[in-house]
């Protein structure tokens, strides 16, 4: 990786994709990881990473690319795409919650009173 000062804003902005990312970045790279001077404003910082944190932006990476061939694995091996998964749930959940389903089998088990 190369070496480069980036605002905070745009490291998030390719590094953090989404919402799992931005908390994994935020949590991981403390400010001992982190290098800041001046930015071209006085609202601005420029962050430099050190190599922990190269390191750490690294695995992210290849968690990603993991993440994403693995998505593409399991689409191979089925009949329809994941995301189709994702709605087709979504919709069943918004017709009755996950919630009430388990609490509607646990009512009828005797075990659970």
């Amino acid at each position: 990786m190369a070496r480069i000062s980036l605002t905070v804003e745009q490291i998030l902005s390719v590094l953090a994709e989404t919402p799992k990312r931005l908390a994994a970045l935020t949590v991981d790279l403390t400010p001992p990881q982190l290098r800041t001077a001046p930015g071209p404003d006085a609202r601005t910082k420029k962050v430099t990473l050190t190599a922990k944190a190269r390191r750490v932006v690294d695995r992210l990476a290849a968690e990603g690319r993991a993440t994403e061939a693995t998505i593409a694995e399991l689409e191979g091996e089925i009949p329809y795409p994941l995301s189709r998964v994702v709605t087709d749930l979504r919709a069943a959940l918004h017709r009755k919650s996950l919630y009430d389903r388990i609490s509607d089998k646990l009512a009828t088990n005797p075990a659970w009173h």
